[in-house]
């Protein structure tokens, strides 16, 4: 690696969401940065004017401001700078290192599908390259359409890959690939290299679906007499079926997984290890602290990499328990709010009382989301009892109702509303009727919140508090002796 900063780039096209797979080479790119002091520079590649919008410029801003993603100079947009992709196929005529073409599609159409039935591939023949200057300077002075084209030299094109190690191309397989288009726009490969030179970019990383662009590039930086930068070619990301991941695999854009109730610290994490290892034992779950201080280029991996979504929930849940209380009641309080379970107001004049319910209810959760229906019992007067928790766990109805009797008159003579106290006398209970503990606990679980699972019981009743715990100890028995009705 070079000794001077490093001067990296992310350079997405503003044609539709921010999809994972760029996320994670922004992500690399900028971890590279912060790691050796370097820069981490955006552009926006809006030559193709057609399929550019303003909506996916922003959706790629959002993006990587929401994963935390920052760049450290003024966004380059590529179509502000066709003058000077003009300049450079211009000085590239001049030195003799690209000729005009005047063959028209239609021309190239027949050619193509003449080779192709002869059984060979279309390679243009250089037609063009063999005017005379006259000729060419009377077909530019009639207004001749006409595109430009690289000369390709002879030889071979190789460079060491930071992921691939040495790869080579005969010139040869190189067909002489255009530029600039008749209207003067410039060609994807071009205008990718005369920005890179004047941006000074010192190592390009990005997917290795570019590697066949790459000896293109390189052909053009040494045409340009510029340094060359230093490559590397990221591996695929795949579905859990191991074909390239589209929307087919379900949500492939990073703001999808924001609104779904994923962390930020949890997708970054999640995409740093799609492609990349810290090396030895390493803990899965990192800051991106962490992060910064393990990556190395030395780790990037050659194999495709399989997004599992079922790995990034374990992951979000992972972070979500690490989060101080306070950033998960400001990431939940909304979802509560907008539930119609509370209000902004309680739940900050309440907010011990929130995140120790929170804190009970966070560990049992993948995802933001789900703590939202998991806290609405706490919220409300009325339990709703789940009817497989009731099958299973009050499946005799007329000897449970006279235990959770004696259970509700046990709590209430209680010197103190405290868990361990809780615990030890409804215990003593179980034991004095003849019960196991677990024939009073479950049942008593239902009565409480309406299901079969829950955080700690003891826990639950200190969130309800005594009075409400005791009201809906009341309310089962009353649905316990309905349910003996009606045998």
């Amino acid at each position: 690696m070079s000794a001077s900063p490093l001067r990296l780039r992310f350079a997405p096209s503003p044609t539709g969401y921010l999809h994972v797979g760029g996320a994670r080479t922004a992500l690399f790119n900028w971890l590279l940065a912060r790691k050796t002091g370097g820069k981490f520079l955006l552009r926006i590649e809006d030559t193709d004017k057609a399929r550019s919008t303003d909506e996916s410029t922003r959706a790629i801003f959002d993006g990587l401001n929401w994963l935390g993603l920052d760049w450290d100079e003024d966004v380059v947009f590529q179509g502000a700078n066709l003058e000077r992709h003009r300049a450079d196929a211009q000085r590239l005529l001049t030195t003799g290192k690209a000729y005009r073409c005047f063959c028209t599609a239609d021309e190239l159409q027949v050619r193509r599908a003449a080779a192709e039935a002869a059984g060979g591939a279309f390679v243009y023949d250089r037609r063009c390259d063999h005017l005379a200057k006259d000729e060419i300077d009377r077909r530019v002075a009639a207004g001749m359409p006409f595109v430009v084209r690289f000369r390709v030299p002879a030889g071979d094109t190789s460079w060491d890959d930071l992921v691939h190690e040495r790869i080579t191309f005969p010139n040869k397989d190189i067909d002489d690939f255009v530029i600039l288009r008749s209207d003067g726009t410039p060609i994807y490969n071009h205008a990718v290299v005369s920005d890179d030179i004047a941006m000074g970019i010192t190592l390009v990383m990005r997917g290795d679906d570019h590697i066949s662009n790459t000896p293109k590039q390189i052909l053009l930086y040494e045409a340009l007499g510029a340094a060359l930068p230093r490559f590397g070619h990221l591996p695929m990301i795949h579905g859990t079926d191991g074909k390239k991941l589209s929307k087919r695999h379900g949500a492939t854009a990073v703001g999808d997984y924001q609104h779904l109730g994923i962390l930020p610290q949890a997708m970054v994490n999640f995409l740093a290890l799609l492609g990349w290892s810290p090396g030895g034992e390493f803990e899965e779950v990192m800051t991106m602290e962490q992060l910064i201080a393990s990556f190395s280029t030395d780790g990037l991996l050659r194999k495709a990499s399989v997004f599992d979504p079922k790995k990034l929930e374990w992951m979000n849940g992972q972070h979500l328990a690490r989060l101080p209380i306070a950033e998960v009641a400001a990431r939940v309080t909304p979802l509560v709010v907008a539930a119609g379970y509370s209000t902004a107001e309680h739940l900050e004049k309440n907010a011990a009382w929130w995140h120790t319910l929170l804190e009970l209810l966070r560990v049992r959760a993948r995802l933001i989301d789900e703590i939202v229906p998991m806290a609405e019992t706490y919220f409300r007067d009325a339990v709703t009892y789940d009817p497989d928790a009731v099958a299973k766990q009050w499946k005799d109805p007329a000897a449970l109702q006279p235990l959770l009797a004696a259970t509700r008159e046990t709590l209430q003579g209680l010197s103190a509303w405290d868990p361990a106290l809780m615990e030890s006398e409804l215990r003593a209970l179980a034991e004095q009727k003849g019960v196991g503990t677990g024939k009073l606990f479950q049942p008593l679980r239902v009565a409480l919140t309406g299901l079969s699972t829950s955080p700690g019981l003891f826990d639950v009743m200190l969130v309800l508090g005594k009075d409400r715990t005791l009201a809906r100890i009341s309310a089962a028995e009353s649905k316990l002796a309905t349910m003996v009705a009606g045998t």
